[in-house]
């Protein structure tokens, strides 16, 4: 059986062994044995297990069984922004994971997807059909799914190109002086932390992100950190970009577990008053251009009411009004 599959933004950078094993869900063992067999090519060419894989790179497998999925489709409610045959935009909330992997088996927006969407199963891959970008599970906001084939090239092409609109709101502690700023740090895994990602490693990726500020919340009492309100530009789209860029540069998101745990009692106490149980980034705007059709589309996700929620209470506690949304 032949599966074409191209590479999405969840993807770039791994080895091949390592993507496929991931997309598929078949061991890494078995699919070093496909490559090794010469069942893998990479753009048209023979791979080898050490490949690394770029976004937009076409993978062929040609492998004597088809590949078994148990990925299941589940009645998981879905906010839908828009739908056609060849693409679906949804509203992802906060807490939901993308795609099936350890530990999330299941209640995904791939099971959800393929409950809402019949005909999405084994487009751009058996564990994650449709998929070519994904948001971290703590991040809400807009993402677009494949239905097709041809879209699912398309759209991994823009991604590719960067040509994609990104913009993400973040509510980040600290106050910096300037009103907008860039971050050119590379970014790659943790020497020691893999579940981690880092902008001091020595295998790092070029990654750029511009940020502006929308609102800033001064803190009232000596100790405390104050908050600023800023909206993201991510120029590449690497693995917890903004989460990193943001916590090196001094700017760590409220209630991201990882890269901006609180430290000193004010700063706990701060951070608990805004009562968020997740990192404070919401992915605002997604623009592109209709892998089929040609038509540039542009889409918005209003934000969710803990983010809401957590302006409001720093506008009530500064007296600075008018955050924008």
């Amino acid at each position: 059986m032949r599966t074409d599959l191209v590479v999405g933004e969840a993807d770039a950078g791994q080895r091949i062994d390592v993507a496929l094993a991931a997309i598929t869900g078949i061991t890494r063992s078995q699919v070093r044995r496909w490559i090794e067999a010469g069942c893998v090519r990479v753009n048209g060419r023979a791979s080898r297990a050490s490949l690394r894989v770029a976004l937009g790179d076409r993978v062929e497998m040609e492998t004597s069984d088809p590949l078994p999925s148990d990925v299941q489709a589940e009645d998981i409610p879905v906010s839908v922004l828009y739908e056609d045959d060849d693409l679906v935009v949804v509203d992802k909330p906060a807490g939901l994971v993308v795609h099936p992997a350890p530990g999330h088996e299941s209640g995904t927006l791939v099971n959800a997807l393929l409950h809402h969407c019949r005909d999405l199963a084994g487009i751009g891959g058996v564990r994650r059909p449709g998929i070519v970008h994904r948001l971290d599970r703590g991040t809400s906001g807009v993402l677009v799914v494949a239905k097709c084939d041809a879209a699912h090239t398309g759209l991994a092409e823009q991604f590719r190109d960067h040509s994609i609109e990104r913009i993400y709101r973040a509510l980040v502690r600290g106050v910096p002086t300037a009103d907008s700023g860039r971050i050119d740090l590379p970014i790659g895994r943790h020497r020691t932390d893999r579940k981690r990602m880092s902008v001091h490693t020595s295998r790092a990726r070029e990654s750029h992100t511009r940020w502006s500020v929308l609102s800033r919340f001064p803190a009232k009492a000596a100790g405390r950190p104050g908050n600023s309100w800023l909206e993201i530009h991510p120029e590449t789209g690497r693995t917890h970009q903004i989460r990193v860029h943001l916590a090196s540069a001094g700017l760590p998101i409220v209630g991201d577990p990882v890269y901006g745990r609180p430290t000193g009692a004010h700063t706990r106490a701060a951070d608990a008053a805004l009562s968020l149980d997740r990192p404070a980034l919401h992915a605002a705007v997604l623009g592109f251009v209709h892998p089929t059709r040609g038509e540039e589309m542009r889409f918005e996700a209003e934000l969710p009411p803990d983010l809401a929620g957590a302006l409001e209470t720093l506008a009530e506690a500064t007296g600075v009004r008018g955050a924008a949304h």
